[in-house]
């Protein structure tokens, strides 16, 4: 719903981006996500050291003298961000819950694309695919992309990932940059199986340039406490009583170590990159991070 309130918080959120982008991001975005092809620009005289191959024939036999084609880097790139609505990104042991670091990150993400005349899209998912703008410039379609995932209400287990994954592959006519902003906590950690989504992402990841936004909260590696508590699932509502001794703490901390090594392993198969984010650290400087490594050429998982 649109509200007053609403809109004042759409307008706060974009102060804080363009600052956020502003510091920390600098070139390092336009470096880390290249055009991924290339416009003609010119044909000139053919000057020592130049690549044969890039010789106009046509032009050399016209005029009798040697001309190459010059070609320049299609440098517009379409950002999408595909972000998870499942009912476990309200989750939150801090000041912030998952679901409102993913909407701050994703309108910095979507101005970053702004500030560097890209377009920004939008996918959201929870049991079904909720909403999709497809990408486009312009300040006015950011602002509605940012108030879109501020309004938001997360809600059900987030089965939907294959069909928004899928979905992306249809629409998706050009090359483009994906963000898969999730907690990615739609299956059991101690399942081997393969998830439901992962040929979907591999099959999109094959046309298109994408990076994984894990995001999870301290509090789900080990309950805060010792003893019996009582654990609420948000996604199915259904309510146990635990017993958190440290012995259960260690079995619980293997075991989610072992789905995150897990999940690397299927994102790498994929070729899609990792990014590991969490409620208690600022967002940015991992954002910032991984930045720096694709400028450098260096890919992460």
């Amino acid at each position: 719903m649109l509200t007053e309130e609403l809109m004042r918080e759409v307008r706060r959120l974009e102060v804080r981006a363009r600052r956020r982008v502003d510091e920390l991001f600098a070139g390092e975005y336009h470096s880390a996500f290249r055009g991924q092809g290339v416009e003609f620009a010119e044909v000139r005289e053919y000057e020592p050291g130049d690549d044969i191959r890039a010789i106009d024939w046509n032009v050399t036999a016209r005029t009798g003298r040697p001309f190459v084609k010059r070609y320049v880097e299609e440098r517009q790139l379409s950002v999408v961000l595909v972000l998870d609505l499942s009912a476990s990104t309200m989750f939150g042991s801090g000041d912030r819950p998952k679901a409102r670091l993913m909407a701050e990150m994703s309108a910095v993400l979507a101005l970053a694309a702004s500030r560097n005349a890209d377009r920004a899209g939008l996918l959201t998912y929870s049991d079904q695919v909720e909403l999709y703008l497809p990408p486009r410039k312009g300040r006015t379609h950011v602002q509605r992309l940012i108030r879109e995932v501020l309004d938001a209400e997360p809600r059900g287990r987030g089965r939907a990932m294959p069909d928004a994954l899928a979905m992306l592959r249809r629409v998706l006519s050009r090359h483009s940059v994906v963000f898969l902003v999730s907690d990615f906590l739609d299956d059991d950690p101690a399942s081997e199986r393969e998830p439901a989504w992962e040929l979907p992402l591999r099959l999109l990841a094959r046309r298109h340039d994408v990076t994984a936004l894990r995001v999870t909260d301290p509090n789900e590696l080990a309950p805060p406490r010792l003893g019996l508590v009582e654990l609420e699932d948000p996604e199915t509502g259904r309510r146990v009583l635990a017993d958190t001794s440290r012995a259960t703490r260690r079995r619980h901390r293997a075991l989610m170590a072992s789905s995150e090594q897990r999940l690397a392993r299927r994102l790498q198969r994929a070729k899609v990159d990792l990014v590991r984010l969490s409620t208690d650290r600022p967002f940015v400087d991992d954002l910032h991070a991984y930045f720096r490594r694709r400028e450098g050429g260096r890919r992460t998982a």
